[in-house]
């Protein structure tokens, strides 16, 4: 299988399907996945709902060069992205902390793109090997044969969720063309203990509201002790930010502690904590569990720690279970405008390849959708 294309998408996640799907002249142009259906992540994301953006969107919520990363956020903000599915019919809600899903199902969003791309020819469950240049054209090398494009867009994600076929392919053919790319690491993800948290184990299933810090990015919320370690969403966000060393934790926030001084109900009744959760505390910090009123000032000094409980992770989960990938392809070496590798013309990298990475709550589909436009408005889309 020899043919030439004027444009090859490699991806038909959110942002390879977003940039088809803007395009006004789908003729002549390919997408190409390694997966048997199209927008496999997509299908799976926020349980099955799809977070597709924010309420409220800006640089503060990405790990990335600040400048570039809001000059292609103002491009198609979060309003633009709202519109632009509303006008397709999608129906969405919006839960706390602003974050809007889909009202019935993430296949409603995929729905929406099958009828947006129904005129661009799509390769599924083919994986690309190599890509290099032959006579002014990229030649992309397939598990299928040999491709041939005037334009490559790489829009193939990171190494999350390998079972999904993710794999180093975008980053690979960076480099082959002279581009940096960064560490990459899980996140969005839980983290492993030492030996001396072994005891969070005990308390698989519990939920607890914390603040979590790393360098100077605090994020409040849910935190889930599991049987790997802990996770939930303020640990997801905390992940984004942790390279190694410590982090704290403030498992009572907004809690003054002398406000229990004097009282007559047990310490594990008087902590905002699930009895399970403060009795265990408790136990770690050497504090026996009875009225407030006979705690000694040396105890109540040790039941602080629990406001900075401070420690090193021993790792995370994995990309397994990694929502995204953090590092990817340097983004100074690309346009904003176009999202156009600086190094190779006729070169496009957008989504999640780049080294820019969203906290929870929508920002990474907010993201791969930005990205997708800057780039599809500079194929003659003037108008999305």
């Amino acid at each position: 299988m020899n043919k030439n294309y004027q444009t090859i998408i490699i991806g038909a996640g959110a942002s390879g399907l977003m940039f088809a799907s803007l395009l006004q002249a789908k003729s002549n142009t390919l997408i190409i996945d390694s997966n048997k259906n199209i927008g496999a992540k997509i299908a799976i994301s926020g349980g099955g709902k799809c977070n597709l953006t924010n309420e409220i969107v800006s640089s503060d919520n990405y790990l990335g060069i600040e400048w570039f990363v809001q000059s292609v956020l103002s491009r198609f903000d979060e309003q633009q992205v709202l519109e632009w599915f509303a006008g397709r019919g999608l129906e969405l809600i919006v839960r706390k902390d602003g974050q809007y899903f889909c009202e019935n199902s993430a296949n409603d969003i995929i729905d929406i793109f099958k009828r947006e791309v129904v005129d661009t020819e799509i390769l599924l469950d083919t994986k690309v090997i190599d890509v290099h240049k032959e006579n002014g054209l990229f030649a992309i090398k397939s598990n299928k044969g040999m491709l041939y494009s005037e334009s490559l867009v790489v829009a193939s994600g990171g190494l999350s969720f390998p079972r999904l076929g993710a794999s180093s392919i975008g980053l690979d053919i960076a480099k082959s063309f002279g581009h940096t790319t960064t560490v990459t690491a899980p996140a969005l993800v839980g983290f492993t203990l030492q030996s001396e948290q072994l005891f969070f184990k005990e308390l698989s299933g519990s939920s607890v509201f914390v603040s979590v810090s790393v360098d100077d990015k605090v994020h409040s919320g849910d935190m889930l002790f599991a049987h790997r370690g802990i996770s939930g969403p303020a640990i997801l966000n905390a992940s984004l930010y942790w390279e190694k060393g410590n982090i704290e934790i403030d498992f009572l926030p907004n809690f003054s502690l002398d406000s229990i001084k004097g009282s007559k109900k047990q310490l594990s009744t008087l902590l905002p904590l699930p009895k399970k959760v403060a009795k265990a505390f408790l136990d770690y910090l050497g504090v026996t569990d009875r009225a407030a009123e006979k705690v000694s000032t040396e105890e109540l000094g040790k039941l602080k720690v629990l406001q900075n409980y401070s420690f090193a992770p021993a790792g995370t989960f994995g990309y397994s279970k990694a929502e995204v990938t953090r590092g990817g392809v340097v983004a100074d070496e690309v346009d904003p405008y176009n999202m156009m590798s600086l190094k190779e013309a006729n070169l496009y990298f957008i989504g999640e390849v780049l080294d820019v990475t969203g906290e929870l709550g929508g920002y990474n589909f907010q993201w791969a959708f930005s990205s997708a436009f800057a780039c599809a408005n500079s194929f003659g889309d003037d108008d999305a």
